[in-house]
């Protein structure tokens, strides 16, 4: 009785005993970015970089697009949550406003014009198979964020760099209309003497309106961006 009692007794004891979960279940720590997507993303940088910088100078690396690139390989390495969200809030929202002006062009409509220059056979495919990147990064950007979620700070420090690089673009580097030795060196980097790359706006002074758009950027841009993220990028 005694032995049958203690067998029986193990048995059940057994029974309820939790059974460890086998590993290859278990799921990925939140947090992680993908060692292929980091390769790949550098491999598109390698190639990018030296092409930009040939083809257009190195003054078009102050662009806002192409500071989040760097910001995003910096990023992606290191896993920095920081580093990812400046990149999200500063080009999120004018690079879907991209995304859909090339998409109103392929179905032969106009939005902005914005990509009109995707359209231009005068130039290079391959410059414009490079410039595709306006298409995927705000969603790679939006995979990250929801991956290493979001960081609260993002928004004053894009900010004050958004504005330091509007600054810089208005004051060291030509303005629109002016002629280069390359036709293709940019100028009125960042919309900073409005949005005609072939002339200075003139419906304002030029110093306010500079205020004015730092403003908007600000206003317009990067405060619903920061909200929009703070929600998509929650744990």
């Amino acid at each position: 009785m005694n032995a049958f009692a203690n067998a029986d007794g193990s048995h059940r004891r057994a029974a309820t005993r939790p059974t460890p979960a086998p590993a290859a279940v278990i799921q990925p720590a939140r947090g992680r970015v993908p060692l292929w997507i980091k390769l790949a993303y550098t491999a598109f940088m390698a190639v990018l970089v030296p092409v930009y910088w040939t083809q257009y100078g190195p003054t078009n690396f102050l662009y806002f697009c192409d500071v989040a690139l760097f910001l995003t390989l910096a990023g992606m390495w290191r896993e920095n949550r920081l580093l990812i969200s400046m990149a999200a809030v500063g080009i999120l929202l004018p690079q879907m406003l991209w995304c859909v002006d090339f998409a109103a062009h392929l179905l032969g409509g106009k939005l902005t014009g914005m990509t009109g220059y995707m359209f231009d056979p005068a130039r290079p495919l391959y410059l414009r198979g490079l410039s595709l990147f306006h298409g995927w990064l705000p969603f790679l950007l939006l995979f990250l964020v929801r991956r290493l979620g979001y960081e609260k700070r993002a928004l004053p420090s894009w900010t004050s760099l958004g504005w330091a690089l509007c600054l810089a673009c208005f004051f060291l580097l030509p303005p629109a209309g002016q002629a280069h030795v390359s036709p293709r060196t940019p100028n009125n980097i960042n919309y900073v003497f409005g949005f005609d790359d072939a002339r200075p706006q003139s419906w304002m002074p030029q110093g306010l309106y500079l205020a004015a758009w730092m403003t908007a950027l600000a206003v317009v841009a990067y405060l619903p961006t920061h909200w929009f993220l703070k929600r998509w990028g929650r744990s």
